[in-house]
């Protein structure tokens, strides 16, 4: 696997480095001592899959409130997406900063986001398919969101008027004060 760090502290992205022949390829997508060796999160707790049927749609932005907060590998496993993740933790240098990658099933490209940073994309095809490996369960009372468009992150969302179900369209804006 190749790990490049994202503009956010801590974010990577990963790409496989695949083996082709013949019959098609091969390619490792995670590593307990590869993720180790560069200081990433190696706890598996969870996986978990989401499948959005409509082009549009948008899914965030969420995180888990301390002391439940996790690491995550994000993955596009059929159709594309604009993911995006927010830095809500107040002592890193890159607080309040977003990074923003299209995934797709096609790059076999994840992102690795970090404790503290909130998560989300938009879907860029029909039927989109998304694989999320978690460092720590899943606690519905510490489940958490800041709105997808609060002018303070200034994310560029490549589709206009996204498809929000309720609970999304009704985050509120970021209070630095109260991370």
């Amino acid at each position: 696997m190749k790990f490049t760090p994202a503009t956010l502290a801590g974010a990577y992205l990963v790409d496989v480095e695949p083996f082709e022949d013949e019959r098609g390829l091969f390619a490792r997508t995670w590593c307990r001592h590869e993720f180790a060796a560069r200081g990433l999160s190696d706890e598996l707790a969870q996986c978990n899959i989401s499948l959005t049927r409509r082009r549009g749609t948008l899914r965030g932005m969420h995180y888990q409130a301390a002391p439940h907060t996790e690491d995550k590998l994000v993955r596009c496993t059929h159709g594309a997406i604009h993911d995006v993740i927010v830095d809500l933790r107040r002592d890193s240098p890159t607080f309040c900063r977003h990074f923003a990658a299209d995934l797709s099933a096609d790059s076999h490209r994840a992102l690795y986001v970090p404790k503290g940073c909130a998560h989300g994309f938009q879907t860029l095809t029909d039927d989109t398919q998304v694989f999320y490996q978690m460092s720590a369960f899943y606690v519905p009372d510490a489940g958490r969101g800041v709105r997808w468009n609060d002018p303070r992150f200034g994310i560029a969302w490549p589709i206009a008027d996204p498809i929000l179900n309720a609970r999304d369209a009704a985050y509120p804006d970021f209070d630095p004060d109260a991370a």
